[in-house]
């Protein structure tokens, strides 16, 4: 292994580490993946100004006045993405009419590539109500640091990724943090967490 190898390992697993430990640290004591109790009162969340996949602008307040669940990530994504928003449209669907109560956001991490005309051809293939964000690279780091969110730009060239945290945030109608939903989490669990939002 070159030494160049051993210090991209190196940070990769210094990265592993520090997100597993972010996660550990709101299970425990924020107690983030909760499926029951009151809205948390948390720093997750802030401000942001976006556009979305109609090339409208789009601010925490439009989100505001209906729960909503937050998503990061990208469009070239080869799995987790496209799993998390096929997970959430079989949500929004098993929710029936209060399917309709909920704002779902996919939040690109690659406003290089994630324009929005890119963006509402990607969500063809989900459930119509999710909207898709994207913006500047300063707001895009902005709202990445509001929300606490694990990102790591992997390789160069066209065929970069990204290692990226992949909870759902879930947010009360008020915008603040409910629970989080965790990657592929079992389907029934999920499903209640989101009820649970409606009901704080």
């Amino acid at each position: 292994m070159s030494s160049r190898t051993r210090m991209i390992a190196y940070a990769v697993w210094g990265a592993t580490v520090l997100a597993v430990a972010v996660l550990a640290l709101g299970y425990t004591q924020f107690g983030w993946f909760a499926s029951s109790g009151p809205a948390l009162t948390s720093s997750i969340g802030g401000p942001f100004t976006l556009v979305d996949q109609n090339g409208r602008a789009v601010t925490e307040k439009t989100f505001l006045g209906k729960p909503t669940a937050y998503f990061f990530g990208y469009t070239h994504c080869p799995d987790a993405c496209p799993t998390t928003l096929m997970d959430m449209t079989d949500r929004l669907n098993a929710l029936g009419p209060d399917g309709d109560k909920f704002n779902v956001v996919f939040i690109s991490v690659d406003p290089e590539r994630d324009t929005s005309a890119l963006l509402k051809l990607y969500l063809e293939s989900f459930d119509p109500r999710i909207t898709a964000a994207t913006g500047t690279p300063e707001a895009i780091a902005s709202v990445i640091k509001a929300f606490h969110v694990y990102v790591r730009k992997v390789g160069e060239g066209d065929g970069y990724t990204f290692d990226h945290s992949t909870a759902v945030y879930l947010m009360n109608a008020k915008g603040d943090l409910v629970t989080l939903i965790d990657y592929q989490e079992a389907r029934d669990a999920a499903i209640a967490k989101m009820r649970r939002a409606l009901a704080s």
